[in-house]
């Protein structure tokens, strides 16, 4: 059985339980996928699945090593590809589908996708530091403070928490709860957030 999906966020809403409790849910349209390719353990060293992820409107732009590839899968081009794991008693070959009813309601799993570029920030808002004072004629309100002595080592540390980029960076939310599975729609209601913003592409993999 393949294990995971490639879906697209489409935001948050909230459901209501058997209980009346208010649950606050991300919808994400999983599917319709594709098997572009299959990884074996002989080959690969791995046992998965490349997924290919049909849209509404198709992909014209793929380079002709793209096309190949998808020629031999005998499926067009997608924008989206990704890589799944799958059972060892698996048969899925190119061609075949793969939509959001391999999932079911209360199922967990892990949820990969790229958080909100912030671009360039300080170190208050990208490391939550506190800052200097912002009176008697303070010149230190949102600096960084020292990062380094001076004569020895008489060099910053790697990993010291300094300005630079923030987000745009691959997120795993691990153990997320799937509230209810629209089989029909294509569509996964997964419990809180998860990373990406509107219309982004993500990766629902069944945690083991």
């Amino acid at each position: 059985m393949v294990r995971g999906i490639l879906g697209k966020k489409v935001g948050m809403t909230q459901i209501f339980d058997d209980d009346g409790r208010v649950i606050p849910v991300t919808v994400i349209e999983a599917g319709p996928c594709v098997v572009v390719q299959r990884k074996s353990e002989e080959r690969d060293g791995y046992r998965a699945v490349q997924l290919g992820l049909v849209e509404r409107s198709p992909r014209r732009d793929a380079p002709k090593a793209m096309q190949g590839h998808f020629a031999q899968a005998g499926v067009p081009p997608t924008r989206m590809l990704g890589e799944v794991p799958v059972d060892a008693d698996d048969a899925a070959k190119p061609g075949d589908s793969v939509l959001a009813d391999i999932f079911t309601a209360d199922d967990r799993v892990h949820v990969i996708g790229r958080s909100r570029g912030r671009g360039y920030q300080g170190v208050i808002r990208r490391h939550n530091y506190k800052g200097g004072r912002a009176t008697h004629g303070s010149m230190f309100h949102r600096a960084p403070g020292a990062i380094g002595a001076s004569a020895y080592p008489s060099r910053v540390y790697p990993g010291t928490r300094l300005p630079g980029q923030m987000g745009n960076a691959r997120v795993t939310v691990k153990n997320a709860r799937v509230v209810k599975v629209d089989a029909d729609r294509n569509l996964l209601f997964i419990k809180g957030g998860v990373p990406g913003a509107r219309n982004s592409y993500v990766r629902i993999v069944k945690a083991m």
